[in-house]
């Protein structure tokens, strides 16, 4: 360490997440050990930091596995949250946080670290959005569990793939005239990701007799209408007219959101409800344990600045949907070898290509986002906006990156699931199905040389809805797969054919 105290062995929880993505890095980069806790590590094996980070298979709600990985841990950070998991959200966080604390206590962790959210003052907590409510009953389940705990407490989040920044940003780019809900005139205290990942990194090391919330917020005070304001003159777009409409609703907001921006209805509605309250900092003890270097907390232009910066440079490291869909499937994989039996529907197609395998290659990984999918656009976008009207994520999701993907990733209404660069891409859906589905894409060699793509769709239904469901779908597929398989094709001979294969082409067979 710089300053000559010993590292620090650190348990992160989240950090396939927005926040927890981000902190990994900080937390190695100050010196520190870090463990990640995720129920599929494989999501986390191609971040950039994972060969300098341990990663163990855990989730927070089953006391054997976060026992195990809490053992021999000085801080633990608790940056999960069931956002959009359901009706039965509150609980799944209450019995989370439980669980963790008697977990950390056990284990005789030094101190668990928890960002929360910032709640308006004199506002009775049962009187609270049911987002906003878990969040304060999880910081105070976190503070009564026996263990020093720092419960960092924000409002608004400013960084490049935030769900504020993308809800701020896509509302301001696309509505030069805005009809908005009357939330956006109540008063906010936003922060840059900057300081809320400095403030995590700090806390720490706090004294072990401090066991509070600490207000953590940038030094601008305003409206939504003012960050809208704000947002468009930083981006250089022209003055937007705002008329607030006071009958929209937070759950007619959500929909208005969903309509516009990425961000699902299922995480704008909290996003949304979290809007009515005012909600501001009440004081800046945080500075007295994590001193504030010059220039911070960053000021909203600033954070604002930094973050298009990001955008503009393809450099998202991390986005509001790193972490996976609540409810979401995740098990079986349809190539384990104990695979569960019943239905597994499969379009099968293949092709042989005129052309290297490393272009091939760029295209499977190229796909979806601002490339599409490479058939039938309309049904594409058919589906994706019938996802978002039964509360899915639809096609708006994008890509972190326009031409790299790592495990983890989302991609429009699918998640990759493995990727073998230069051989292998495999999605798996996030689309509201009732059934698991997964979209499986090749590059390899055939006998004689040649490049082969082949391509993979498999659905395992759930009860007699999933098999009238895919039966219902099958007539399209020459036309949504047939067209797939074939565009990808012809895209790779297009490609110019003096580029090389890159030295992981794929095995022949």
């Amino acid at each position: 360490m710089p300053d000559g105290t010993p590292p620090l062995r650190c348990l992160v929880t989240g950090a396939s997440g927005y926040i927890g993505g981000r902190l990994v890095p900080e937390l190695l980069d100050a010196g520190h050990q870090v463990r990640c806790l995720a129920r599929n590590p494989a999501a986390l094996r191609d971040h950039p930091w994972s060969a300098d980070a341990e990663t163990v298979r855990g989730d927070v709600t089953d006391a054997a596995s976060t026992r195990a990985a809490l053992q021999d841990i000085d801080v633990a950070y608790y940056l999960v949250h069931a956002l959009g998991g359901g009706s039965g959200f509150e609980r799944t966080d209450r019995d989370a946080a439980r669980n963790f604390g008697e977990q950390a206590r056990a284990a005789g962790v030094r101190r668990i670290v928890y960002l929360g959210g910032l709640t308006p003052a004199g506002v009775p907590e049962h009187d609270l959005s049911p987002h906003l409510r878990s969040r304060a009953e999880v910081g105070r389940i976190l503070l009564e569990s026996g263990t020093p705990t720092t419960v960092l407490r924000a409002a608004v989040i400013i960084g490049s793939g935030s769900a504020s920044f993308e809800m701020l940003r896509y509302l301001t780019e696309r509505l030069p005239v805005m009809v908005t809900p009357s939330w956006v005139s109540t008063r906010v205290q936003p922060v840059a990701v900057r300081d809320v990942l400095r403030y995590l990194v700090g806390s720490a090391r706090m004294p072990d007799d401090v066991n509070r919330s600490f207000d953590i917020a940038g030094p601008d005070i305003m409206t939504y209408r003012d960050m809208m304001a704000r947002y468009a003159e930083v981006a250089g777009l022209p003055r937007r007219l705002i008329l607030p409409v006071p009958m929209l609703s937070p759950g007619l907001s959500s929909h208005w959101i969903g309509l516009v921006t990425p961000v699902p209805r299922t995480i704008a509605r909290p996003l949304a409800e979290s809007l009515r309250y005012e909600v501001v900092q009440q004081d800046h003890d945080i500075a007295r344990y994590v001193p504030d270097p010059p220039g911070h907390p960053l000021p909203f232009d600033t954070a604002l600045s930094l973050a298009l910066r990001r955008v503009k440079e393809a450099d998202v490291t991390t986005r509001w949907s790193s972490a996976s869909t609540p409810g979401a499937p995740s098990d079986p994989l349809p190539t384990d070898p104990d695979w569960a039996g019943g239905s597994l529907y499969t379009d099968r197609r293949e092709a042989v290509v005129d052309a290297s395998g490393a272009a091939l290659w760029r295209v499977i990984e190229g796909i979806g986002g601002d490339n599409g999918w490479y058939s039938f656009p309309l049904a594409w976008a058919v589906r994706g906006q019938l996802d978002r009207l039964v509360g899915g994520v639809g096609l708006r999701r994008g890509r972190r990156d326009a031409d790299r993907l790592r495990a983890g990733d989302s991609l429009d209404f699918w998640r990759v699931e493995e990727i073998e660069p230069g051989h292998l891409l495999r999605l798996r859906a996030e689309m509201r199905l009732p059934g698991l589905a997964w979209l499986e894409m090749t590059a390899d060699r055939t006998e004689d040389g040649r490049t082969r793509y082949r391509q993979r769709a498999l659905f395992h239904p759930r009860g007699l809805l999933g098999h009238l469901y895919w039966w219902s779908v099958s007539p399209f597929h020459s036309v949504v797969f047939g067209g797939m398989a074939r565009n990808i094709a012809r895209t790779a001979e297009r490609a110019p054919k003096a580029v090389p294969d890159p030295a992981g082409t794929p095995p022949t067979g």
